[in-house]
């Protein structure tokens, strides 16, 4: 094992007094040029590095951090980060720093605008948000910023400065991998981009996932397939898109950008006798169930949990260990089909 050198220890090596190694290691007080090289040369020797937690709990400084969230209880996509953020706390947790959870209806932008205000009200060291409005999430990052708090971002990116970090997949690789799954299964005919209960225009995750489905059938320059774009609401759900199939009897594939493709899969199971394929997002039980039953064909694991965790663990340690913030982490995308869906279940 590396040997834990003490302040005894290096001012013993650098012939120093204890005091002179502790104006070095803190920069405080005066130290002469001769014994700032001696110590210097040690630390250098040595590899010395501080107790960071140590230090941390000696100076009294407890570290807060906000995660800024959808709330589960409204969309259960996000139900998983609540497991990601309460496993941070209980690796971390303790090492001075306080972590807060403050949830917003990601129906509402002003529910969204309201929680970051009080965020900001209360002044943390950082934020860890799901930038969900585009427009609205571009005014706030840039006050955070402002108002000196450290932004990272996960789940969809945002274009801005004050955003230190993002985590997540790369959206727009992500829907060339739903137009290439569904280019496999679909030799020729319609096929459709559905957007789900979000406001397209101020939900940059969907136009991004779109335009790489669209890049991929542009790059194939088939003649064979024909791209449709339909956006549907929750209120008229069901008959919008029954009408859409009847409108376009040579649909012969589906791609969903959001969470939503069970309600998809409902009305197709109910619908037609023919075989749609459909292509979708995430693993929600409604989702799986589908998957299983071989009315979805294949679902795209977006790692929700595994987004917050590693969001949070990245803030937390850059305060209590001194460590840097990647400017982004993608993680993979995964592709789950009814035979590996056991195991993929599990993270």
């Amino acid at each position: 094992m590396l040997k834990k050198y003490t302040i005894r220890d290096i001012a013993n090596l650098a012939g120093v007094s204890k005091g002179t190694v502790d104006r070095v290691l803190h920069h405080r007080g005066k130290v002469s040029e001769t014994a700032l090289k001696k110590v210097n040369d040690i630390l250098d020797k040595i590899d010395f590095k501080p107790n960071l937690i140590a230090k941390n709990l000696k100076n009294n400084k407890v570290y807060r951090i906000c995660v800024l969230l959808p709330d589960p209880k409204k969309d259960v996509y996000w139900e998983p980060c609540i497991s990601g953020i309460n496993t941070v706390i209980s690796e971390l947790g303790a090492f001075g720093v306080n972590i807060e959870t403050v949830l917003f209806n990601p129906t509402q932008t002003k529910s969204f605008l309201d929680a970051n205000a009080q965020i900001q009200r209360s002044m943390p060291d950082a934020v860890l948000l799901v930038p969900l409005f585009f427009k609205e999430a571009l005014i706030v990052m840039e006050t955070y910023e402002a108002l000196g708090i450290k932004v990272s971002t996960f789940n969809n990116r945002i274009a801005s400065e004050a955003a230190k970090s993002f985590i997540g997949q790369d959206l727009f690789q992500s829907g060339r991998v739903g137009a290439k799954l569904l280019q496999s299964l679909v030799n020729e005919g319609d096929i459709a981009i559905l957007h789900v209960s979000e406001k397209y225009k101020n939900a940059v995750f969907m136009q991004e996932k779109e335009k790489g489905f669209i890049s991929f059938f542009n790059d194939l320059d088939s003649p064979n397939y024909n791209l449709l774009k339909h956006k549907l609401k929750d209120l008229d759900f069901e008959t919008s898109l029954k009408n859409f199939i009847a409108e376009h009897p040579h649909l012969k594939g589906i791609f969903v950008t959001t969470s939503k493709t069970h309600q998809v899969a409902t009305i197709i199971q109910k619908l037609t006798p023919k075989k749609i394929a459909l292509v979708g997002y995430d693993l929600l039980t409604e989702n799986i169930a589908y998957l299983k039953k071989g009315t979805i064909d294949f679902l795209i694991h977006q790692h929700p949990k595994q987004q917050a965790y590693l969001g949070l663990k990245l803030l937390v340690e850059h305060f209590i260990f001194e460590k840097e913030i990647p400017t982004q982490l993608l993680l993979p995308i995964d592709i789950i089909n009814s035979e590996n869906i056991t195991l993929s279940a599990r993270d």
